[in-house]
């Protein structure tokens, strides 16, 4: 009889991993093409549905979406519909939620912007193109939720006590949120594979990174600016106790699993500080 692969060997590796987040969470932050592209956002939320069944709990942060001339109101509401309607398709029982439900964010209006400011001159409570930056999170409502097994899908809007809504940053929220949750992981999906040394390379991907390494790379200018924006966010949730940051390509329709489920992974793993080493060079 011919030599046959077992068949069942990537599951036996994948295994041990199912194993070691169960019951974690996860908070993933969908935006930008993959929200915009039904394609794109489907494969997302296929893969979101497999940590669900595999007792991951998944938390779903999502941004706008790409059309930044709509009012990000309703791009917001069409946005979570959209990502709503796949992720139930896909079998996960979800609910859409905004900061401004039950007090999950609490915001305080961003000053010293000349443009927010006379947003708010002109606006007032109810004027969604205010901007704010998160003072506080409540997690009970999200936690009821997680109880039920429930997905919750966060739009970034938070409101204060007078009743003003603010747009705030998705990359802020999900980080807000993966500390508050005690998170074991948070997850970035982008237009390119992770971190790459050089962003007109896709060849120069940094499988692994401290916050010091990203640090350096900024100051050498060797950083797109849609990661820029986001090295904040992932140091205030790695000094908040977040395991690792994962910066995961949106656009290939396995990456998401790859990186959580092989040892090779697929993008960028970012952690506080390089794993000490044992005795004799191993990891």
């Amino acid at each position: 009889m011919p030599f046959s692969p077992d068949p069942y060997a990537a599951l036996r590796s994948a295994a041990r991993y199912v194993r070691q987040f169960r019951r974690k969470t996860f908070v993933v932050l969908v935006d930008g093409p993959m929200l915009g592209d039904a394609r794109l956002r489907r494969a997302v939320c296929e893969q979101i549905a497999l940590l669900w069944t595999f007792s991951i709990q998944p938390v779903v942060v999502h941004g706008a979406g790409p059309e930044l001339n709509t009012p990000f109101d309703a791009m917001s509401a069409k946005v979570r519909m959209d990502l709503l309607a796949d992720l139930q398709a896909a079998g996960v029982p979800c609910v859409g939620l905004s900061g401004v439900d039950a007090g999950l964010l609490k915001a305080r209006r961003r000053t010293g912007d000349a443009s927010a400011e006379a947003a708010w001159e002109q606006g007032r409570p109810g004027n969604y193109s205010l901007v704010g930056d998160i003072e506080s999170v409540d997690t009970r409502l999200l936690q009821h939720l997680r109880t039920g097994d429930y997905v919750p899908v966060v739009a970034p809007l938070a409101g204060d006590p007078s009743g003003t809504v603010y747009n705030a940053s998705a990359d802020t929220v999900a980080a807000t949120l993966a500390v508050a949750l005690a998170a074991e992981k948070l997850f970035f999906l982008l237009p390119t594979a992770g971190l790459l040394r050089r962003p007109e390379d896709p060849a120069s991907l940094v499988p692994q990174a401290t916050l010091t390494d990203l640090a350096a790379l900024e100051q050498e200018g060797q950083m797109s600016p849609g990661l820029v924006s986001k090295v904040h966010a992932i140091r205030s949730a790695l000094v908040g106790g977040v395991t690792s940051v994962h910066l995961v390509s949106g656009m290939q329709p396995n990456a998401l699993l790859e990186e959580v489920f092989t040892n090779e992974g697929s993008g960028t793993m970012v952690l506080r500080e390089a794993p000490a080493r044992a005795p004799g060079g191993s990891a």
